[in-house]
């Protein structure tokens, strides 16, 4: 076992992780106004808003990496922008991937807070805005505190999901060692020269690392369930 363990690589586990964490605080940042209005609005563009964060969720990984390819790249505006004015190439690159995995898991943060924003009672929001709190404060003091579990959820399975992507990390960062080369590109490179048994270990630890994660979501919406009883 110890032998095992001294053969692997950690760094691209690493990069997963730094990949999950960075995305996951921006996701938090940007989803949690937008699943607010989402929540909350009766506009006739909801349902266009909706579909638009939910697409990542139907396109083929291929489709979605692709134009995300096309859009980072110099020959769009903006990886000619931030070549020109940053010195920044965001293909084949972190930045690249970070900006990647923003909008590939734009609904595993999105859809579980707007679940839990509806989920709320009217009248407390209703409250909360009639007794002098802003909107900001009614978000912060009164509608965040009561969502644990679906902002636990949200960002669990965000951060989870990021570290396991494959197909679009793939095509827009490739495979470069300590910057682009995350745990699942790893696996894909193991399995390709077919050296199974580093795939098999790499894999294993992917998923121990998935259960773990999603059993704690689990235990942590039952125990909030129970508290509630």
């Amino acid at each position: 076992m110890i032998e095992l363990l001294s053969n692997i690589e950690f760094k691209p586990f690493i990069l997963s992780f730094k990949l999950a964490l960075i995305t996951t605080i921006i996701l938090f940042l940007i989803s949690m106004p937008l699943s607010w209005y989402l929540s909350q609005t009766k506009s006739r563009v909801k349902p266009i808003l909706e579909a638009i964060t939910a697409l990542p969720l139907v396109l083929p990984p291929s489709v979605l990496g692709f134009y995300i390819l096309y859009s980072l790249s110099q020959n769009s505006f903006l990886g000619q922008f931030f070549q020109d004015y940053f010195d920044i190439q965001l293909v084949f690159n972190f930045s690249g991937l970070v900006i990647a995995s923003c909008i590939y898991s734009l609904p595993f943060m999105v859809q579980p807070l707007q679940s839990g924003f509806e989920s709320l009672n009217k009248n407390m929001i209703e409250a909360s805005l009639i007794s002098g709190k802003s909107k900001t404060q009614t978000v912060l003091k009164v509608a965040i505190p009561n969502i644990k579990p679906s902002l636990l959820t949200a960002l669990i399975v965000t951060f989870a999901h990021t570290v396991g992507e494959f197909g679009v990390v793939l095509m827009v960062g490739g495979s470069i060692p300590e910057q682009t080369k995350v745990a699942s590109v790893a696996i894909y490179e193991f399995v390709e020269i077919m050296d199974y048994k580093s795939a098999h270990i790499y894999s294993a630890i992917m998923l121990v690392i998935s259960f773990l994660v999603l059993l704690s979501v689990y235990i942590f919406n039952q125990k909030q369930k129970k508290s509630f009883l």
